[in-house]
C-alpha cells in the first residue's frame, strides 16, 4: 500500500477508546479504525486521508474493524461529523494513506 493508492468503501463510526494499536482516543480525536484485510499493527499512527459526501478528514490509524469489508473505515464520530453527518450512519468513502 503506498501514498498514491486510493481504496474505496464504506465508512461508519463508531465509540472510540484504547484501539487495537495500544492507544487510547477520544470521540473528539481525528482517527480510524482500519478494516481487517488491510490492517497491520506497523500502519498504526499512518495517516489517512478520507474523502465522503461533505468534503474531507485526515485521521490517524488508531485501530482495526474487524466487522469491515475491504476498503472500509470505522471513523471516530468527529471525524465522520466533517464529511457527512452523523445520522447517515453509513457512507461511501474514497481514501489513501499520507
Amino acid at each position: 500500500m503506498s501514498a498514491r493508492d486510493t481504496y474505496s468503501g464504506q465508512a461508519t463510526y463508531y465509540d472510540v477508546g484504547l484501539g487495537a494499536c495500544g492507544t487510547f482516543h477520544q470521540n473528539t480525536d481525528f482517527v480510524a479504525a482500519l478494516n481487517m484485510a488491510q490492517y497491520s499493527s506497523d500502519l498504526c499512527g499512518r495517516k489517512i486521508r478520507v474523502t465522503g459526501p461533505d468534503g474531507q478528514v485526515d485521521v490517524i490509524v488508531a485501530d482495526s474493524c474487524p466487522g469491515c469489508g475491504h476498503g472500509d473505515l470505522d471513523l471516530s464520530p468527529a471525524a465522520f461529523q466533517k464529511i457527512a453527518p452523523l445520522s447517515a450512519g453509513r457512507i461511501a468513502v474514497t481514501w489513501t494513506f499520507l
